[in-house]
């Protein structure tokens, strides 16, 4: 009878394999996913030298945020359908080189109009960018590692609210406005580079493609579009205030410029930690959550309105609504997946673009507040009211699946 050898320590266990290593091309693309995160928000810790260089309002320097939304609206679910059949590597080279471009005319150009049109331009390549990067690092990463490389790439977007945004702000207040964009196209054109070199050369589908036909039946799903409400006015309330925190902090509150980057990593960093808690907590709970999260950022959003001329206390609260105003994001995303078929690229790629929707409503009055009588107080109120909003939808969806259940 043959005898059993014992199992060298670094052995994997026959019954809990050592975890696949990750191809390079994973760490490539969650770069282009910070990056592309970095961009749609660095603008938020810039307005004022934006405003003072074009010689426009805050709020109206606002809009280089809201158009970008615009273009996000456009470009995820538009490209996640119209790059069904090209080979990842050709999208995501040409999304990074489209990118780079636009930052280098936004970088350049000395009118406004023309900065806004750059802003979208650079909004529709990420959009191309994200709803194929996904795809293509699970496919690179084979069955047994596509969740970890699906969600080291999702979490590039996060980290970029953490580190991308506020460095991309303090890096404007050391070298201007258009320095971060310089840096931004220059890190796009090497990126583009690395993806050229990394990405395999496959295509987008082939013939397992769902049809156009296809991917829009996967959009008849009623409880998808109260999933999909959710997202908009949630991300509409938070990221208002989050949009306009600069004249907030400084001309609301009286604190220095230069406290803007700080406060803004401090989100960043909060904002992480409730993404990670709430997909934990809505995994178990995937109505309750949100719905807790929703409530918990009105009271927030609300004491942020009271204690707003108060420095310190608008930097805690700042910090606590990035705790809790994103973080049943995850869970939103999950919902949206189980309503439209997690097959369908489209029905994916609408979380995306939903949340840009939100994004570029509760920017654009948000900056139309802050140029009104309500001043600073503007964007902190239509924050408040957008949080509130979403407990309709979610409401909704809860009586929905109860009467569900009950007829079961």
């Amino acid at each position: 009878m043959p005898v059993a050898l014992p199992q060298s320590p670094s052995a994997p266990s026959p019954v809990s394999p050592a975890p696949a290593p990750l191809p390079p091309v994973t760490y490539v693309l969650t770069a282009g996913t910070f990056l592309m995160g970095t961009t749609e928000f660095v603008v938020a810790g810039l307005l004022p030298a934006v405003a003072a260089d074009y010689s426009v309002s805050v709020a109206t320097a606002g809009l280089a945020i809201t158009v970008f939304a615009l273009g996000m609206i456009v470009g995820a679910p538009s490209m996640a359908l119209a790059t069904l059949r090209l080979p990842h590597r050709v999208t995501l080279t040409a999304a990074l080189l489209v990118f780079a471009a636009g930052h280098v005319v936004g970088a350049l150009t000395e009118d406004f109009a023309v900065l806004l049109g750059t802003r979208v331009v650079s909004a529709i390549a990420t959009g191309a960018f994200w709803a194929v990067a996904s795809v293509a690092a699970v496919r690179a990463a084979g069955p047994r590692a596509s969740s970890r490389a699906l969600g080291i790439v999702l979490g590039g977007g996060m980290l970029a609210n953490v580190l991308g945004v506020p460095l991309g702000a303090y890096a404007g207040q050391v070298i201007g406005w258009r320095g971060t964009f310089w840096a931004l196209a220059v890190l796009a054109g090497l990126l583009a580079i690395a993806i050229a070199r990394t990405v395999p050369a496959v295509s987008g589908g082939g013939a397992a493609v769902p049809s156009f036909r296809a991917e829009l039946a996967s959009l008849r799903s009623g409880k998808l579009w109260l999933v999909l409400a959710a997202c908009a006015m949630i991300t509409g309330g938070v990221l208002s205030i989050y949009s306009f925190i600069s004249p907030i902090l400084t001309v609301g509150a009286g604190l220095p410029e230069s406290w803007v980057p700080a406060a803004l990593m401090g989100f960043g960093i909060a904002a992480l930690i409730g993404s990670i808690l709430g997909g934990r907590m809505g995994h178990a709970h995937p109505f309750a959550t949100p719905l807790v999260t929703a409530a918990a950022t009105v009271v927030v959003a609300l004491a942020l309105l009271r204690f707003a001329a108060e420095p310190t206390a608008a930097l805690v609260l700042f910090v606590l609504l990035g705790l809790v105003g994103l973080s049943a994001n995850p869970v939103l995303v999950g919902l949206a997946n189980r309503y439209g078929g997690e097959a369908s690229t489209l029905a994916t790629a609408m979380p995306t673009a939903i949340f840009n929707l939100g994004t570029a409503i509760g920017t654009g009055i948000a900056g139309a507040t802050l140029a009104g009588d309500l001043g600073t107080r503007g964007p902190l109120l239509v924050g408040a009211v957008g949080a509130a909003l979403v407990l309709v939808p979610l409401g909704v969806l809860v009586l929905r699946e109860r009467g569900l259940r009950r007829r079961r």
